[in-house]
């Protein structure tokens, strides 16, 4: 069996327990350089978060177990097709590659797709369903934000 199989078959397993636990049928692995350094699962439901996905728990404690929030080098390999939160924070921290064993349409019977999802936010921002609008407030008398971060970065350096 080739590596991505067998963590995809690691991934569907993560999945089957959390079913068992009463909790959504979705689990994730992140890899690096061939080893398993962080596992998780679909939380949703026991924590009332939206953001705990399974690929979310993986990356969070793959950043914790490497000391970064750089995934760089490693892949995720989840049992499902990745939501687009999901999807944005892998390439955020950086991760090299993304495999997933069930698709949007195999969920969408089930109500596990989230094709709609990622139909809305390729329409432009005036035609997605949420509202969403940029509002550039500036408090009077304060430095600019972006302008404090990043002199506040270049103190640290110091």
């Amino acid at each position: 069996m080739a590596n991505s199989e067998r963590f995809l078959c690691q991934a569907i397993e993560l999945a089957r327990e959390n079913i068992g636990r009463g909790g959504r049928p979705f689990g994730a692995v992140v890899v690096k350089d061939g080893n398993v350094i962080a596992t998780g699962v679909n939380e949703v439901l026991s924590t009332n978060d939206p953001t705990a996905h399974a690929e979310m728990s993986a990356i969070r404690a793959a950043a914790r177990a490497l000391g970064s929030p750089s995934l760089e080098g490693c892949a995720v390999y989840a049992s499902g097709n990745p939501c687009p939160m999901c999807m944005a924070a892998m390439r955020i921290a950086g991760a090299a590659e993304v495999a997933y064993a069930y698709s949007n349409e195999d969920g969408e019977a089930f109500g596990l797709s989230t094709a709609a999802v990622y139909a809305d936010l390729a329409k432009p921002f005036a035609e997605q369903s949420m509202k969403i609008a940029y509002v550039p407030v500036r408090p009077a008398g304060q430095p600019d934000l972006y302008a404090e971060w990043q002199n506040a970065q270049a103190k640290r350096k110091q």
